[in-house]
């Protein structure tokens, strides 16, 4: 039985040693047998403020004694930590000055959902999303070694991230430039979802074969000594890692990837021994050349709901932290989410056609692909996170006469612009793209809304893009894709729930390129595009009440290609005409609109609503609406700066 939200009681936590750490220059005046009372006090807090103010859970639960460990062995914010998946680093966000400030975490005005160094000398590196902390660290490293600084650097990469092609790309570079960085590889064997692929089996693999502490040990006193007496010049060390690693090799019947990159591999060990942690760190962090630290530890630890089933309480919102029972609001009689309907129609449609397949680089449950997966797993691939193989995979697919359908976040296909031109519609192969969390998203903030799909893509040739205004259009749209001879095909939608209730509509083809006129009006004309559309409809009924006016209403359907008809009706009939989109103005629905109309000396008076010309930081949906005046209040404001000739 799910509890109300009022049952729920506030809870203060009960701290002492984290009551006097402010920042980690206090943490490191404890001494070593303090630190497993601050992990729990640690844990403990971070439990009751988001039993309170929902956000990533289990992440971060699952760092807290790699987060002390390192705050309490690096001299931060001198030496740098650079975070890779931001929802990891809310022990963090608590022992660099924040503590008091948790409270308001993704809240409108209150501390950002990831790490920023807007907000912070100790965040030094933007991770919102996946697999860049290597890359960013390992610049960060030749920059002190030019400076000639002695700054140690530390990449923290986890959650499933070390599967990213970017993170690849960064060991390489690694393994040949002159860097001492370090390198924790938080093996958890979880993204949000479980992770997939030869990453994830590699290194179950590399578990199995554990150095013994004895040699670890002796390992680490031999370059020390010879460090000691100058005898670990550049090619003495190269030298002395090579062969360790090659006894390593006989010994384990196999090449660690790492030693065989030269970068100097340790562990794994018991993420969740903090004095271990830091011992272990105070021994390698000073050996020069790069290094590589593999940990283990358990996504939710110390909350055991959250270590049963880490992929629900990845983000679980408001629960009861005695019983750890979540507390849902009821959904009865409301319109179910975009993405679910994007589940239950492509399985309906896999159904009917053979060719049909799925790709997902690592949501399968955000997306609701896990639908199809549960009923046809031989025919959808959780790539892991790579959203750029995601779509020249699916390219490589729909040569061959499969159609996949590939569905990434709005805001991670930034990633993979180059793949979409490059492999999808430079070849016009028929993949169909789908865009989940297009728009404003709320409270993760910049990193994660999806404002710029529209202006990225409406340029490229042989690719056709579409919104759903509603969940019965959306089934439409996919039904329409899916059709032979279409081309590349993108679809964007929004995160959360629509505006229909029943929405299993029957399939029905929708002329690629055509509009559709809701309403008709005689003083101004309005153009929306996607699910903004309903709140456009009820701004429309409240100005047509207040201003003794009739506004005509249109939905573009296709940012790609537009309807000419459509619009040349527009160009001709009125002179005032307002666009509303859920993303960007520079460049979005808005531009193209002008454009065409600029391009057949249609003049009017042309009014663009969208996000403006910078990052949306964190806050609701609605709140972030009201302050991009994209909701009702916005564009009644702009019908009558519009009427007055403003």
């Amino acid at each position: 039985m799910q509890l109300e939200i009022s049952d729920m009681e506030q809870t203060e936590s009960n701290t002492n040693l984290l009551e006097q750490i402010n920042y980690p220059a206090d943490l490191r005046r404890l001494t070593v047998t303090q630190l497993p009372e601050v992990c729990k006090e640690l844990r403990e807090d971070i439990i009751n403020e988001l039993s309170r103010n929902p956000g990533h859970f289990a992440s971060s639960l699952g760092v807290v004694e790699l987060t002390v460990a390192l705050h309490y062995v690096f001299d931060t914010p001198y030496d740098r930590l650079v975070w890779d998946v931001g929802h990891q680093a809310y022990g963090h966000k608590i022992l660099t000055g924040r503590r008091k400030q948790f409270c308001t975490n993704r809240k409108l005005g209150g501390i950002r959902p990831f790490p920023s160094p807007y907000e912070s000398e100790y965040d030094t590196f933007t991770c919102g999303h996946a697999s860049n902390s290597i890359s960013a660290a390992l610049g960060m490293a030749v920059a002190a070694d030019l400076k000639k600084e002695k700054r140690h650097i530390v990449a923290i990469i986890g959650d499933g991230a070390m599967s990213g092609g970017l993170s690849f790309e960064g060991l390489n570079n690694v393994s040949t430039a002159h860097n001492n960085m370090l390198i924790i590889l938080n093996d958890n064997n979880m993204s949000i979802d479980r992770s997939v692929g030869g990453m994830k089996n590699y290194l179950i693999r590399l578990t199995k074969f554990t150095t013994s502490k004895r040699y670890n040990r002796a390992r680490y006193r031999i370059a020390r000594l010879l460090s000691r007496l100058g005898l670990m010049d550049e090619d003495r060390r190269k030298a002395l890692i090579r062969f360790g690693n090659s006894l390593k090799s006989m010994a384990a019947h196999q090449q660690n990837m790492f030693d065989g990159l030269n970068i100097r591999y340790f562990g794994p060990i018991d993420g969740h021994d903090v004095t271990n942690l830091v011992r272990v760190l105070n021994d390698i962090k000073d050996m020069e050349g790069p290094k590589l630290l593999h940990i283990h530890t358990i996504k939710g630890k110390g909350f055991a709901p959250a270590e049963k089933a880490a992929t629900i309480w990845h983000a679980p919102g408001r629960f009861d932290p005695e019983t750890g029972k979540r507390i849902v609001k009821s959904e009865n009689g409301q319109p179910p989410k975009f993405q679910d309907v994007f589940g239950e129609t492509l399985l309906e449609l896999a159904e009917q056609n053979p060719k049909i397949v799925g790709v997902t680089p690592a949501m399968p449950t955000g997306c609701s692909m896990n639908i199809m997966m549960e009923a046809m797993p031989k025919r959808t691939f959780d790539v892991g996170i790579a959203e750029e193989h995601a779509v020249t995979f699916s390219g490589g697919m729909a040569k061959e006469g499969l159609l996949p359908f590939c569905n990434i976040y709005s805001a991670f296909i930034q990633r993979a612009v180059d793949n979409v031109i490059h492999d999808i519609a430079i070849p016009n192969l028929h993949v169909v793209m789908c865009l989940d969390r297009a728009g404003l998203v709320g409270e993760d903030g910049p990193t994660h809304h999806g404002v710029f799909d529209i202006a990225l893509f409406h340029s490229i040739p042989h690719l056709t893009l579409a919104a759903p205004m509603d969940e019965c259009e959306l089934r439409r749209l996919m039904y329409t894709a899916q059709l032979p001879d279409k081309g590349p095909f993108m679809i964007r939608y929004p995160r959360g729930h629509g505006s229909v209730i029943d929405w299993q509509c029957p399939f029905e083809e929708i002329p690629v390129g055509k509009g559709r006129k809701l309403k008709d009006g005689k003083n101004v004309a309005l153009i929306s595009y996607g699910p903004i559309g309903i709140i456009a409809a009820r701004a429309i009924e409240k100005a047509e009440a207040e201003y003794n006016i009739t506004i005509a209403h249109y939905d573009l359907r296709f940012a790609k290609p537009l309807d000419t008809e459509m619009l040349d009706e527009i160009g001709s009939r009125f002179d005032k005409l307002i666009t509303i989109e859920d993303g960007v103005k520079e460049g979005g629905i808005g531009s193209i609109v002008t454009d065409y109309m600029n391009d057949h000396k249609r003049h009017l008076q042309i009014t663009r609503i969208g996000t403006p010309d910078n990052f949306v930081e964190h806050g609701t949906v609605d709140q972030l609406y009201h302050l991009c005046g994209m909701d009702e209040e916005g564009i009644c404001n702009e019908i009558d700066r519009l009427l007055k000739g403003h």
